[in-house]
């Protein structure tokens, strides 16, 4: 009996990752308010029924497909602006997260950087608070820094919002760039260096 409920459950969880995927391929053209679930059913080969068993709406598929886009991300960013190094190895490292999280996932990229302020307002919220939880860790991180002695957590959690803002932008930048030249992504990500390094020092006369 066990047996047969978990081969049910994987191919449950198979179908509801086909219509996370064939969702992701038709939002590469097209916004999420405008998405149909008959869309992706047909897409994924299920009838629109089947849809329900998995999400509520395709509002609820985008906010899942929010946490696939970012969720798995969290791990790094403690690693990431870690106390260890200086400021630009730190720097080094998050652009060097950022560039490789475009290169493996661009169809996630675009659908954040479209849906951030997009007409689906759960799936909005879902990445506002996404971002949030990115910020508050980049925060915990910033305080174990010893240039951050004497910053109040207000302060500390601005800089870090700061520095969430930059790495999506820059995210979308190499998303731009990725049919471009090696060359222009190397330039795109040089430029975000230097705009760390500008918000770097920035850091380190805001208390005087």
């Amino acid at each position: 009996m066990s047996h047969t409920l978990g081969i049910r459950q994987a191919q449950k969880q198979k179908t509801r990752q086909a219509l996370l995927d064939a969702a992701l391929v038709l939002l590469e053209e097209q916004s999420l308010s405008s998405l149909g679930l008959r869309e992706v059913t047909r897409a994924v080969g299920v009838a629109p029924t089947a849809f329900y068993r998995h999400f509520r709406s395709t509002a609820d598929l985008g906010v899942a497909l929010v946490e696939e886009a970012l969720g798995s991300l969290h791990p790094m960013i403690g690693t990431t602006v870690s106390a260890s190094g200086d400021s630009d190895e730190r720097i080094a490292r998050a652009v060097d997260l950022i560039a490789r999280h475009v290169h493996a996932y661009p169809a996630h990229v675009r659908f954040i950087a479209r849906e951030r302020h997009g007409g689906v307002q759960p799936v909005r919220e879902a990445i506002r608070d996404q971002l949030a939880r990115f910020a508050e860790e980049v925060k915990t991180e910033l305080a174990k820094h010893p240039e951050s002695e004497g910053w109040s957590d207000d302060d500390l959690l601005m800089l870090a919002g700061l520095y969430v803002d930059q790495m999506l932008v820059t995210a979308s930048l190499l998303l731009e760039a990725q049919e471009g030249s090696e060359e222009e992504r190397e330039r795109v990500a040089r430029v975000a260096s230097r705009q760390m390094r500008l918000i770097a020092i920035g850091r380190r006369n805001w208390l005087g």
